[in-house]
């Protein structure tokens, strides 16, 4: 049995609404949704909206659904980041697009001197092999694709929040892992498996599987 710590089915899957693009332009971080998977059940969240000190622009307000009334009274980033650094402690990390939300992570956590040990994977890189026939790859169009349930259990919210987000991105990675074990005969997979499926060629992912079930 796998330790909890390496499996594909026990991580954190993340979410960050943001001021924008780039943490390197200054742009900070407005909202984190996280949820907690263990052996393939949805069992924790983690949601708060953060001040960043500044205002947000109306494209971001109407974006997000987050307005600068409701980032007026909301703690700030430091505090945020400091509580969600024990939230994720231990666990290996999961977003759609991971690159973005890590940029932010990463940056947000070095405004406090605070690091993480797990490592990440990108659901969306890891969807554009396994669901290759998807009209796209955005979070909705798969959840969508794969009759992922819309229903939350944490939030009432839709698409854009962060803990929404989280926990459709979640599902989605759930139903993933689901859908290689049918197809290939592949359970109870490490979380390194997942992170060189991501790196495989999509012509080479059959081949690739293939190869692992024998």
């Amino acid at each position: 049995m796998l330790q909890h710590t390496t499996r594909a089915d026990t991580l954190v899957v993340l979410d960050f609404e943001t001021t924008g693009l780039s943490p390197d332009m200054g742009e900070r971080a407005i909202e984190i949704g996280a949820v907690l998977i263990e052996q393939g059940e949805i069992t924790a969240c983690f949601q708060e909206l953060m001040n960043p000190g500044f205002k947000v622009s109306a494209f971001i307000e109407d974006y997000t659904g987050i307005s600068n009334d409701m980032l007026r009274d909301a703690p700030t980033c430091e505090d945020v980041m400091a509580r969600f650094s024990g939230f994720i402690a231990g666990h290996n990390l999961v977003a759609h697009n991971a690159s973005f939300d890590k940029r932010f992570l990463d940056a947000e956590l070095a405004r406090i001197s605070c690091t993480y040990s797990g490592q990440f994977a990108c659901s969306l890189l890891a969807a554009r092999r396994i669901f290759q026939q998807a009209p796209n790859h955005k979070l909705g169009t798969l959840v969508n694709y794969m009759r992922v349930s819309t229903t939350s259990s944490f939030s009432q919210d839709s698409f854009h929040r962060a803990l929404y987000d989280s926990e459709m991105t979640a599902k989605l990675w759930l139903a993933m892992l689901d859908n290689i074990g049918e197809r290939y005969g592949l359970f109870d997979l490490p979380f390194s498996f997942i992170q060189k499926l991501s790196k495989v060629p999509k012509k080479s992912i059959d081949r690739f599987l293939e190869k692992h079930r024998a």
